[in-house]
């Protein structure tokens, strides 16, 4: 058997067959209702009890902040949890190391 050479721009460039599109809408349908019980969970080493007590989330801290109402609005159009969202920024920002 021969192999065949495909560049990655002619992979994602290439129209879904009807097949494909049928098994990503089966995924996408249960993705939406939680349905996890065709995953394969079975190569994922279970976590040691020292990775658990690792698993802690930073203390929250209480600050007020003023935000541009622009910036604001734009944080709450993604619905609720816009400080969580903020959080969520900062947060990539802060590990981008800027």
């Amino acid at each position: 058997m021969k192999p065949i050479r495909v560049s990655a721009e002619s992979i994602w460039n290439k129209p879904l067959t009807e097949h494909q599109k049928t098994t990503l809408d089966g995924v996408a349908k249960r993705q939406k209702r939680g349905d996890t019980s065709q995953i394969n969970y079975s190569d994922i080493p279970a976590l040691t009890g020292k990775q658990l007590s690792q698993l802690r989330r930073p203390a929250k801290k209480l600050v007020a902040v003023r935000l541009d109402s622009d910036v604001f609005e734009w944080l709450q159009q993604f619905g609720p949890g816009y400080s969580t969202r903020i959080n969520n920024v900062l947060r990539v920002v802060m590990l981008q190391g800027r």
